[in-house]
């Protein structure tokens, strides 16, 4: 192809000529490197994203055909007609013909350009006959996946260690991009996705997916995908919800049908062996042992690595009077968040073992000693059922 646009060009032919080949030349991944892909939108792995992409790609040449003709018309016109040949400008102040060719013409542009978006439009939000159900909660900074009919949630956040983001410890291959849990769907089927906010507004991300939602505290969008291709894609929270807004990855993990019922029936026998775990009675061993692994991955963001707090933006933990303090008011803070501050509720985003491991950490680590210092699964459930 090379060779045939030089010898095009060395024809006299034109750019003109050359429009055709660099259009072929732009439909062949095989001829063109690895880094022009990045200069394009990706074709992605649903039928929406490509219907999206070849919208994108025909509007991107009616716009180069368009640029042509004007560009061409002009320069033509200031060469062939120019002073120095002994043109002479033209006066005249209207022409209706002119005036109702530059008003039909990119009318008639958009109405031909109107009929593919219009469609792609309408398969878009068409989220019926859905063979999986999925409700997706944007909290600061993490999303909680909720499998409807399946009995089946989980948190999933960052999981790019403190070290690694502040420089202490080597950054890895998918650094802020790796999840404590991807969200699961099997290939070939239609995945609806519910999305709402729990705090602020989020917008659930992900390019290959062709799916773009804002997650909106009180308001529930929905929207669906099909993934043809196993495989990992990831995304973003797009929306700008906070100081951690760049820590709110999406790793989507797409497997055959076999795959994800496996996985599925798995994540179910954990929810009922979670739910057994709510009657046990843990050492304070084990809880700490536990809590430390959650603390870091959930608290440690805002309060610290060593419960120090961020001076007049969030308070410490090590030496405060909710540490040292009444057992009941710790539970009643961190179950239920703070009102009017950046204190979440964690009640609906972590299981009972997760926050009485958290709560006994808290209040035994850094040199905090207070008389009710264990907390058990059971004393957290009984603050969310408010008992």
């Amino acid at each position: 192809m090379v060779s045939k646009a030089k010898q095009l060009v060395r024809g006299g032919i034109g750019a003109l000529a050359l429009l055709p080949w660099l259009h072929a030349a732009a439909a062949e991944p095989a001829a063109r490197p690895e880094s022009w892909n990045l200069l394009n939108m990706p074709k992605g792995v649903t039928s929406v994203s490509q219907n999206v992409y070849d919208i994108h790609m025909v509007v991107i040449w009616i716009c180069v055909w368009i640029g042509v003709a004007v560009f061409g018309v002009m320069f033509y016109s200031m060469f062939a007609h120019r002073k120095s040949r002994g043109h002479k400008p033209a006066n005249f102040h209207e022409s209706t013909k002119v005036e109702l060719a530059w008003t039909i013409i990119p009318a008639l542009i958009l109405i031909v350009m109107a009929f593919p978006a219009t469609t792609s439009l309408k398969h878009l939000y068409d989220t019926s006959e859905a063979d999986l159900d999925v409700k997706i909660t944007g909290y600061q900074w993490k999303w909680k996946y909720d499998y409807l009919g399946k009995d089946v949630s989980f948190i999933s956040e960052l999981a790019t260690s403190q070290a690694s983001i502040y420089g202490s410890a080597p950054k890895t291959e998918f650094y802020l991009e790796e999840v404590t849990e991807p969200l699961v769907i099997p290939v070939g089927k239609k995945v609806r996705l519910l999305m709402t906010g729990a705090d602020v507004i989020h917008s659930w991300w992900v390019p290959e997916l062709a799916v773009k939602r804002d997650a909106i505290p009180g308001f529930v969008n929905e929207t669906w995908a099909r993934v043809d291709k196993p495989g990992i894609y990831r995304g973003r929270c797009a929306e700008l919800c906070g100081k951690d807004h760049a820590f709110m990855p999406i790793v989507v993990n797409a497997v055959p049908e076999e795959e994800f019922n496996a996985w599925l029936a798995k994540k179910q026998s954990e929810t009922v062996a979670l739910r057994a775990l709510t009657e046990k009675t843990f050492t304070q061993d084990e809880l700490m042992a536990k809590g430390e692994a959650v603390y870091g991955r959930t608290c440690a963001g805002c309060h610290g690595a060593a419960g120090e707090g961020v001076p007049g933006v969030f308070p410490a933990i090590k030496g405060s009077k909710i540490a040292l303090g009444p057992v009941a008011d710790h539970l009643a803070i961190v179950v239920n968040g703070k009102s009017g501050t950046a204190m979440q509720a964690f009640g609906a985003q972590l299981s009972e073992v997760d926050l009485a491991a958290a709560i006994t950490y808290q209040r035994n680590a850094w040199g905090n000693k207070s008389v009710d210092n264990i907390v058990q699964p059971v004393d957290v459930f009984k603050v969310k059922n408010g008992q």
